[in-house]
């Protein structure tokens, strides 16, 4: 089942699947999960504030972590308001860039662990520094994966123009 686009210089065909793609709003376990990312993000934002507010004598280090968990928990929430805004599917680049922040918050995270494992000789450092690694690699994988769908998505996306003879 053919259908035109009235917009289109003659009326050419679409096919309903390219339809249905343009169609798309994010599901409701999709908002929702974006909703829960919000929320856990100012949350945690909130918390650490709080924590950095009522605790002026704190050492230096532990103040800069504060900073940096604030930091992180702003940049959650605005990439799920991003994300929410759009209502829209976005075609795998809100895998990218999600991908692309927990890679670099792990990073963060692992170089500080190593950083005060060094400085401070302590063992429980090299072991969070050793699990933040696990967690790297696992943003990592992901952020692969979200340059895959996209990826798979612009195939998509020439094979057609191709096929609707324009290109792209």
């Amino acid at each position: 089942m053919n259908q035109t686009n009235p917009a289109r210089p003659g009326g050419s065909p679409i096919l309903p699947d390219v339809q249905r793609l343009l169609d798309a709003e994010l599901s409701l376990h999709s908002r929702l999960g974006y909703v829960a990312l919000l929320l856990g993000s100012l949350a945690m934002a909130v918390l650490a504030g709080a924590l950095w507010l009522t605790e002026p004598a704190l050492p230096f280090r532990t103040q800069v972590a504060f900073a940096l968990m604030i930091v992180i928990g702003l940049s959650w929430a605005v990439f799920s308001v991003w994300v929410l805004r759009h209502r829209r599917v976005l075609y795998a680049r809100q895998h990218i860039v999600a991908g692309r922040m927990a890679v670099a918050f792990t990073s963060v995270f692992v170089v500080s662990a190593l950083a005060v494992g060094y400085g401070s000789g302590k063992d429980g450092a090299y072991a969070a520094a050793a699990l933040g690694g696990v967690m790297l690699m696992g943003a990592v994988l992901m952020l692969l994966r979200g340059h895959r769908a996209f990826n798979r998505l612009a195939e998509r996306r020439d094979g057609l123009a191709r096929e609707l003879g324009r290109s792209t």
